[in-house]
């Protein structure tokens, strides 16, 4: 028997796509608040343009992630682009992969 990690990578299971297994990647990304799904507004900033976006801390995280948990911390009131991005989808494991 061959263990998993000598295998070469394009003959090993994919892992499984969940947000436990993930390091919150997608929280790094920029969010533009196109709809009003109530984020509190110490988590908004204004763009160059003065478009509003979640803010993001100075190393380019989500001001809104929960960094012990690594999850959102307003889930319930989370931005409507947040919502769409689609755990396991394209742009998901294009995400997870980027490293």
């Amino acid at each position: 028997m061959i263990p998993l990690h000598n295998l070469p990578a394009s003959s090993r299971p994919e892992p499984s796509v969940t947000c436990d297994t993930c390091a919150a990647k997608c929280c790094r990304l920029e969010v533009m608040l196109i709809t009003d799904t109530g984020v509190p507004m110490r988590f908004i900033d204004e763009d160059q343009w003065g478009s509003m976006t979640m803010a993001r801390l100075d190393d380019g995280w989500c001001a809104a992630l929960d960094r012990e948990m690594m999850r959102c911390s307003i889930y319930e009131n989370r931005p409507l682009i947040c919502r769409e991005f689609e755990m396991g989808g394209d742009d998901c494991l294009e995400e997870r992969n980027a490293d």
